[in-house]
């Protein structure tokens, strides 16, 4: 194969999608490797990264109207279905690329990779699509007649995720969800108030470049159409973080005072960590504990306490939520917050591939795995003391059921309404907040307050 054609953006493409579906290897992880071990351009990269998460966000609608031009029953190779997701992915969803540049470079890549054969074949199906899409004559959705399928297929949202939100808050706000799913995800940052202001931050992002607003979300959010704040002056000096905004209300929820001992029990990457941290006074004796089980995202907690200047208040510790009451000692805490393991639903438009692994089981085993973390830390809170739950996936398994179940077994605990100021987004009559994406275009998310009688 030409070595200018096996580092081309779309062949490096087609070898990420690969090792995506095969190995089920995150997106993002794997175009890290791939950017970082090429020689591509900034635009390049650009490319190569929209391609791989283009096609993995739309892969069931892709493969829907791939099958009305490969035979039923005919067997393909793994890459070569990649190299037809990742061409008509390109002539549907990307306007700026030519129609016979796509057809081009796929064949290039299908003959060079496989034989002659293999290009005609790819060839052939290209055509034919493209005829009919310049005829306006592809298949439509509407010949579905399960409207389960039908949502399937036209949002690319696998069955089991499509019945459970159908079946928590029906097919009409389903789909409204499943669309806010393929919509480009916003960039933001939380302001690090102990340094600089919201508007004095804006002001000096403005400066360097970056088109931003105030969040209507939450008071210390900053949002963008796209980042990359990290390369910021204010990022590298730990003054804004990059958190989503929905995220940045759990801290508020939590009602931390300065003097406050908090116990945050799945700390890890430590966003919400270091915002609590915002809130603490060291010369009162406020401090946090940031528990997590793994050593490696200990770290990451470290680092970001360290980035923004809050050691002093943060206390990594290797430990189980689950196992919290036997390792700590009871009613020693202010508040207790458990952002708990879940789906990650809420985060499909920035995490399209987890879509594709999930299971009706995997819903009731998290949901079982939480009630079993929220157990585990109950005892550690004072009495009067405030417990928040919160998730990033929006099914109620994971969200109203589990805290109803825990409710159900620890009648010292009741809901506290969630009150939030300068945001947009207000408690539910039940006092939980719960985020759809397609309501304020950011992440889903689930967040409820419970105090200690």
């Amino acid at each position: 194969m030409s070595k200018a054609l096996n580092k081309s953006s779309r062949y490096l493409a087609m070898e990420s999608l690969e090792k995506i579906e095969k190995n089920q290897a995150y997106s993002n992880i794997e175009l890290n490797r791939i950017i970082e071990a090429s020689t591509l351009s900034r635009e390049d990269a650009g490319l190569l990264t929209q391609l791989v998460y283009g096609v993995t966000q739309h892969k069931l609608t892709l493969d829907f109207y791939l099958a009305a031009y490969i035979k039923s029953g005919k067997k393909i190779e793994s890459w070569v279905r990649q190299i037809l997701r990742l061409s008509i992915y390109q002539a549907l969803y990307l306007d700026r690329i030519p129609d016979h540049a796509i057809v081009d470079e796929a064949v290039k890549i299908a003959k060079e990779k496989g034989h002659k054969g293999t290009g005609n074949f790819v060839n052939a199906v290209l055509r034919n699509f493209q005829r009919d899409h310049q005829k306006d004559n592809l298949r439509k959705f509407e010949e579905i007649k399960n409207p389960l399928i039908y949502l399937e297929t036209k949002y690319s949202l696998p069955k089991a995720i499509v019945e459970e939100l159908v079946q928590d808050i029906g097919k009409e706000k389903t789909e409204k969800v499943a669309d806010a799913f393929l919509k480009q995800p916003h960039a933001s940052v939380r302001v690090n108030e102990k340094y600089i202001s919201r508007q004095d931050a804006l002001g000096k992002l403005k400066a360097e470049g970056f088109d931003v607003q105030k969040s209507q979300v939450s008071s210390f959010g900053i949002r963008a159409e796209k980042g990359p704040f990290a390369q910021s002056e204010l990022f590298q000096k730990g003054w804004i973080t990059i958190q989503d905004e929905t995220s940045m209300l759990v801290s508020e929820a939590l009602q931390v005072e300065a003097h406050h001992q908090v116990l945050d029990a799945c700390a890890a990457p430590g966003g919400k960590t270091t915002h609590i941290a915002n809130y603490l006074s060291e010369e009162e004796g406020g401090h946090v504990l940031a528990a997590d089980i793994h050593d490696h995202k200990l770290k990451l907690i470290e680092e970001n306490a360290g980035r923004q200047g809050f050691n002093s208040l943060i206390t990594p510790i290797k430990m189980d939520a689950k196992e919290a009451a036997d390792r700590l000692k009871h009613e020693t805490f202010d508040r207790v917050l458990v952002d708990a393991p879940c789906s990650g639903i809420g985060l499909l438009k920035r995490k399209p591939d987890i879509k594709y692994s999930k299971t009706k089981e995997d819903f009731i085993r998290l949901h079982q795995i939480q009630i079993e973390i929220l157990k585990g830390v109950a005892p550690l809170l004072k009495t009067g003391g405030i417990l928040v739950y919160s998730t990033c996936t929006i099914i109620r398994k994971e969200n109203e059921d589990t805290i109803q179940k825990f409710l159900e077994e620890h009648p010292e605990f009741k809901v506290k309404h969630i009150e939030l100021k300068d945001s947009v987004i207000q408690a539910e009559s039940s006092g939980y907040v719960k985020i759809y994406p397609h309501e304020y275009e950011t992440d889903g998310f689930f967040i409820s307050a419970l105090e200690k009688k």
